[in-house]
């Protein structure tokens, strides 16, 4: 048994647990990081870096079919989803390097690839080595969840861990689930030649706005995909040619083929099999129990990341890393502030948010402004053919920035311009008077912040007074 006393001892190689490792080891802590997998965890490998590679394929083909538009004539685009298969595998190979064992032992970080588990409240063991650590991470992601579906673990079903290594493109292709995983997917797939059914058991995007997630579904539903909301699938079972799916809608039943089947119904945090009743830590509904400074029950021991539960996003993931540094190694009392986490849907028009929804604004607030401007009245929407979409933003009375969300081209990207606002609370103003370059499509946040004075700008008060000062010379 090889034993290691160190500083910090991080459980999981993902987006939160590198950072942190990373952060740590370059400020002088002695640092082990376990990892059983792939270093990069789902992120990399089988998560965000595939999906929008394989998101920016299918946007190329579409590019294609929509190049007549700006007055190029090219035929139908031919799909080589074998080529597809390897761009994909290209980007992550491309990356892999900085998430790499050899850049890490590099930094000073002991990579030990086992698994981990803990033994006792300060100690974890990982294959022969034994660690024993002032404090400990863990950070060890989520796994897609199988929903209780008759018939599902008899079918070989694709989820996000496997669906980027078909070279063959699968279609017709049913996805089970209209969240924003199943969504970007199945736009996805579609662009790329196959028919896709969607279905969900609720509403499509229901954590969103339904305002903009409507603009998002009629968009799919345009381009083909079958998009079908509040049907429950009652069983699956495999067939010679792939799978058959018995769906439930208004009380009729029905029995649909796909050549396979795509399971995208959320997730669940990888924290089974952790030694945790050992370390005295305990679990709530969404995760591992922390507090806000993401102490789990033991204080020796932090949660970042999925592991944590709320939010699954990568972003959320850094930002913990650095909540728990600050406390682990510096015993600060660094707190987790997610009042503007935002999230991007990777679809075409993305959708994206940060802060409060119009409901949720509504319901916390009640007296509130709600601003919007439409792409269709900015220049460079127009120059681009990408009019779809609009800006929403939420204040209170006075002014203040609650929250906002974006449908359209670059809604990932325009959504930035409002976490700080959200963040802290600040004044409309700020954004209504940037001096902005044009023509942007960044222009559009200004101009919905701007309209937030249009009632007082252009209204009977402010037409007396300019009447009344035209009198006096």
């Amino acid at each position: 048994m090889k034993k290691h006393r160190v500083d910090l001892c991080v459980i999981g190689a993902g987006s939160g647990g590198l950072s942190i490792a990373a952060g740590a080891s370059q400020m002088g802590a002695s640092v082990v990081l376990i990892e059983r997998d792939r270093m990069g965890g789902d992120c990399l490998n089988v998560g965000c870096v595939p999906s929008k590679a394989l998101i920016a394929a299918a946007g190329a083909a579409e590019a294609a079919r929509g190049a007549s538009q700006f007055g190029i004539r090219l035929g139908p685009p031919e799909i080589d989803f074998a080529a597809v298969h390897d761009h994909v595998h290209g980007v992550i190979a491309a990356i892999a390097p900085h998430d790499s064992v050899e850049r890490f032992e590099a930094l000073g970080v002991t990579v030990i690839q086992e698994h981990g588990r803990f033994t006792g409240p300060r100690t974890v063991a990982a294959g022969d080595h034994e660690i024993e650590a002032r404090r400990f991470v863990i950070a060890t992601g989520s796994r897609p969840a199988a929903p209780p579906i008759p018939g599902l673990e008899d079918v070989p079903y694709l989820t996000n861990e496997t669906v980027f290594d078909r070279t063959v493109l699968p279609s017709p292709l049913i996805v089970i689930g209209g969240g924003p995983i199943g969504l970007e997917l199945a736009q996805a797939h579609r662009r790329l030649g196959a028919e896709v059914t969607v279905l969900e058991m609720f509403t499509a995007l229901g954590k969103d706005d339904p305002e903009l997630a409507g603009i998002v579904t009629a968009r799919l539903r345009d381009e083909g995909i079958a998009l079908r909301e509040g049907v429950g699938v009652a069983r699956v079972a495999a067939t010679e040619s792939g799978v058959e799916v018995e769906v439930e809608e208004n009380g009729k039943t029905e029995t649909l083929t796909a050549a396979d089947l795509l399971v995208a119904a959320g997730r669940r945090p990888n924290i089974d099999d952790l030694g945790l009743e050992a370390a005295g830590i305990e679990r709530d509904k969404a995760g591992l129990a922390v507090d806000d400074r993401l102490r789990t029950t033991n204080r020796r021991v932090y949660a970042a990341g999925d592991a944590a539960g709320k939010y699954q996003f990568t972003h959320v993931a850094s930002h913990h890393a650095g909540i728990v540094i600050r406390n682990a190694l510096f015993r600060l009392p660094a707190k987790v502030d997610d009042r503007a986490v935002p999230w991007v849907t990777y679809t075409d028009p993305e959708l994206a948010h940060v802060g409060m929804t119009e409901a949720v604004a509504r319901e916390r607030v009640g007296d509130i402004r709600v601003l919007r401007f439409p792409f269709a009245e900015n220049d460079r929407a127009w120059a681009e053919r990408a009019t779809d979409g609009f800006v929403k933003v939420v204040t209170s009375k006075k002014g203040a920035v609650l929250g906002a969300s974006i449908v359209g081209a670059h809604a990932g990207e325009l959504i930035q311009s409002w976490i700080l606002p959200v963040a802290k609370a600040m004044h409309v103003k700020h954004v209504a008077g940037l001096i902005l370059p044009y023509p942007t499509l960044g222009e559009a946040n200004k101009r919905a912040a701007g309209s937030f004075f249009t009632p007082t700008l252009f209204g009977p008060r402010m037409k007396r007074i300019v009447r009344l000062l035209a009198r006096l010379g």
